[in-house]
């Protein structure tokens, strides 16, 4: 799945505080890095830390006219694989998508549980970030299991917009996402 004349888009599920939103700049800016547009968004009201959140991401080759929320993904990725349990985050997407999901848990079982039909990426990107980052935040190891999911951006790419935005740490998180990349298994 590239970006290179269609139009991506993917819907981030997170938590306030899990950095879904972050993750969806930082691909967003990967993707404007090489050239194509991209646009990322949030989707949240007064919610506080740890409420339900949406972040939204375009990519194209073309121009983006589109300004609406993301209601048919093709891609959603899934940073708290708890909220499978209350939200529904295969909704709308496109039988030929792909869900990416933080879990230790294997495809089998996610898909079993949940009926996931489309094509399921899953990475334990916890233990990632306590190991690396010493924190459960998510937001950059799901960028890298995003990645090697779609390929939408070149991982290269992310390095860049990493660095500005976590400065000091932002070594320790570049090393999430590629570890992220590494591990991730696809299956169909």
């Amino acid at each position: 799945m590239t970006a290179d004349n269609q139009l991506v888009e993917i819907r981030w599920h997170g938590r306030g505080g899990q950095g879904a939103v972050t993750s969806a700049e930082l691909l967003a800016k990967a993707a404007i890095g090489e050239g194509k547009f991209a646009q990322a968004f949030p989707s949240f009201g007064p919610e506080r830390r740890g409420a339900p959140v949406l972040a939204f991401v375009r990519i194209s080759g073309k121009q983006i006219k589109v300004r609406a929320g993301i209601t048919e993904p093709d891609v959603v990725v899934v940073l708290d694989p708890n909220l499978l349990r209350i939200v529904d985050v295969t909704s709308g997407l496109k039988d030929d998508g792909v869900v990416v999901i933080n879990t230790a848990r294997s495809a089998r079982e996610i898909k079993s549980e949940f009926d996931i039909k489309q094509r399921l990426a899953t990475i334990d990107a916890t233990r990632i970030a306590r190991e690396l980052l010493g924190v459960p935040i998510t937001n950059t190891t799901m960028v890298g299991a995003m990645i090697k999911a779609t390929e939408v951006v070149k991982l290269e790419s992310v390095v860049e917009p990493l660095k500005r935005r976590f400065g000091r740490l932002a070594e320790r998180n570049i090393n999430a996402m590629k570890r992220a990349y590494e591990e991730t298994v696809i299956s169909d």
